[in-house]
């Protein structure tokens, strides 16, 4: 489990370009954005995602409510995660079905929903321009 944001102030991803050179490329630099929050299975590669304006302690405990909504009955989920404030805070509210297990501190490596994230910013998110949130929205929906 992890989010990610997708805004207007986005990077621009790598490419192949002259070296010494910086390749051309869209800026913005408005500050609008939304916030990815996922959950992969890397076996199955099942997956849930909820799109959120924010993260904090209150969205983390939405996503988690969320999530083990989608649970078949009778099963128990296992979630890995970073130690992001948002996921240590005592007023999380985590559901029953739900366990949560916290990666080693500078390890985003043994996560795999970072490598998600980077297929969708290489592929899909990176070097756009969104002219508004609902553009933000659509792009990660």
């Amino acid at each position: 489990m992890d989010e990610a944001r997708v805004g207007q102030k986005g990077r621009s991803g790598r490419r192949w370009w002259m070296r010494g050179q910086r390749p051309a490329g869209r800026c913005d630099g408005r500050f609008q954005s939304a916030y990815i929050f996922a959950a992969v299975e890397p076996q199955t590669g099942s997956a849930f995602g909820l799109v959120l304006p924010h993260v904090s302690t209150e969205a983390m405990s939405l996503f988690l409510a969320q999530f083990a909504a989608t649970l078949e009955p009778d099963t128990h989920a296992v979630v890995v995660l970073d130690g992001a404030g948002w996921h240590i805070a005592k007023d999380l509210r985590v559901p029953d079905t739900v366990t949560l297990v916290r990666l080693p501190a500078y390890s985003p490596e043994l996560n795999p929903v970072e490598r998600i994230w980077l297929y969708l910013r290489e592929r899909f998110l990176s070097a756009r321009v969104f002219p508004d949130y609902k553009a933000i929205l659509d792009a990660c929906c």
